[in-house]
């Protein structure tokens, strides 16, 4: 098991939000517990190169 990190938000019925590693990707659901499943299944979705040309947040270190 691991942590994966998203943000989330309310607009009037559903609730929408993203991978923080993939902002680019959006799900909703019309409850937190959906969203979440969605968000879960997105990301075997985008590991599995299911998905073309996945854009992704990285971090660099510089000296």
């Amino acid at each position: 098991m691991r942590a994966i990190k998203f943000t989330s938000w309310r607009d009037g019925g559903f609730f929408i939000g993203f991978l923080n590693d993939y902002p680019d990707y959006l799900t909703q659901g019309t409850s937190k517990e959906e969203l979440t499943e969605n968000l879960k299944d997105l990301l075997v979705d985008l590991e599995s190169g299911q998905v073309p040309y996945i854009h992704k947040v990285e971090e660099l270190l510089v000296a």
